[in-house]
């Protein structure tokens, strides 16, 4: 048998008609029916759906300095297993990705690791501090060939900086991805702003602080003629705002979380951390118009925001807990549960919101391609009749807080290829796709 060659047997492509794959030295060599490959090692893909594989545009993987959250290596070990082959790092760590040095430190750990293609965001403002613009074209022309700078956690509120970082982007064909959140309006904020957090007595954050964000960089975006992504989208108002924009032409992309697509604010009454996040859980009405969104085409992408935190900063009191959630090994279940199962998407659709408009959004060039000859491969294979019951402490990835805990949930990956390797084989982690070594000479 040659290492690098595999043969998958009667997969459903993109949810289709049943045919097989031949995968050879990385990429996609054949595509139909009764393949054959005496060399090939076979893998029986009936009644499994084949996908190309995930990317996802909001990752926290916490190295630098946040170790003992997450690392490369162990969130990229749950993207494999939760369907990805390529992750965007968001630069939050410490010290901040805003250097060439940081983002290039990055991008070498992912390659170590090997197990999906680590593409490092570099931060927008030196810091994160909102203050002066890093140095964003010196991240693009580094190791790491950055396109998308964010300050995910904070919002760039001024103006005048925004502006100028769109412009800037523009040189290199990058992206700002903004996190809209106007902090005049959130301080304190402990939870959605509604008829819970009025019962609950908890300080709240409210829809116009999102949406008057985004209201103001699709302007802006439009006055540049520059890329803009917004961030884990999470209002009603919010969609209505992206559809707006791209009605007129501005070129927006936006994105949505899994555990916006399920959970309300009705799960904080329980006080659990688990369910702190930001942006926060939102109302029925605001899950539903997610729902439509991300089905018409407004909502561009599901990103997951998998954000980890070591258990003593989530299990401990509602106010002084960290906000985050974990979602890379969760997300296609979530997305299958919310969209597929509902008759909102197909599987076709699920690989257009999860694949190729994530790799357009990135600049990443070899992912999100079509299962077609010749083109990388980058494929999954899904199970779409598996339940599974989320259980926190079974998972890949550091971080206990998994909203889903205990959940049943539909759709389980079965095998991720990276580069033609399988990273994921029956469910486990295999071995990581290690890179050809590069002369000195």
């Amino acid at each position: 048998m040659a290492e690098n060659t595999y043969l998958i047997r009667g997969a459903a492509i993109l949810g289709g008609e049943a045919e097989d794959l031949l995968i050879r030295d990385g990429v996609i060599e054949a595509r139909g029916k009764d393949l054959s490959a005496e060399d090939a090692t076979v893998i029986d893909a009936q009644g499994l759906v084949a996908l190309p594989g995930m990317v996802d545009v909001h990752t926290h993987l916490r190295e630098p300095g946040r170790e003992d959250a997450e690392t490369v290596e162990t969130g990229t070990r749950a993207a494999a297993l939760g369907g990805f082959t390529a992750v965007h790092a968001m630069a939050n760590s410490n010290p901040v990705a805003d250097t060439a040095g940081v983002v290039e430190q990055v991008h070498s750990l992912g390659r170590a690791s090997g197990w999906v293609d680590v593409r490092p965001v570099g931060a927008v403002t030196v810091g994160l501090a909102g203050e002066q613009l890093a140095e964003l074209g010196a991240m693009a022309d580094s190791r790491a060939q950055v396109r998308m700078f964010s300050d995910d956690g904070i919002c760039v509120h001024d103006p005048v900086l925004m502006r100028r970082a769109l412009e800037y982007v523009k040189a290199f064909d990058g992206v700002v991805a903004q996190h809209a959140q106007e902090p005049r309006l959130t301080a304190g904020a402990q939870m959605n702003e509604g008829a819970v957090s009025a019962v609950l007595g908890l300080t709240g954050w409210p829809a116009v602080a999102e949406e008057s964000i985004i209201a103001r960089d699709v302007l802006l975006a439009q006055h540049v003629g520059s890329r803009l992504h917004v961030c884990h989208v999470s209002t009603a108002g919010s969609v209505e705002i992206v559809r707006w924009a791209k009605a007129r032409g501005i070129n927006v992309t936006a994105e949505v979380t899994p555990h916006h697509l399920l959970l309300t604010d009705e799960l904080v009454r329980s006080y659990d951390p688990v369910y702190k996040v930001n942006p926060p859980l939102r109302t029925d009405a605001d899950v539903q118009a997610l729902r439509e969104g991300l089905a018409d085409g407004t909502i561009d992408v599901v990103g997951t925001d998998h954000a980890p935190h070591p258990s003593e900063h989530k299990e401990c009191e509602w106010a002084q807990a960290a906000m985050g959630m974990t979602g890379l090994e969760t997300a296609l279940s979530v997305v299958q549960e919310t969209m597929i199962e509902t008759g909102l998407m197909t599987w076709a659709d699920f690989a257009r919101v999860t694949s190729f408009t994530p790799a357009v959004i990135g600049r990443v060039a070899d992912q999100g391609r079509p299962l077609e000859v010749g083109e990388p491969a980058n494929v999954i294979l899904v199970d779409p009749a598996a339940r599974w019951t989320v259980d926190p402490h079974k998972m890949a990835t550091m971080g206990r807080n998994s909203p889903f805990k205990g959940k049943e949930l539909p759709g389980s990956v079965v095998a991720t290829f990276f580069k033609g390797h399988p990273t994921v084989l029956d469910g486990q982690l295999n071995t990581p796709y290690r890179y050809p070594a590069v002369s000195s000479n």
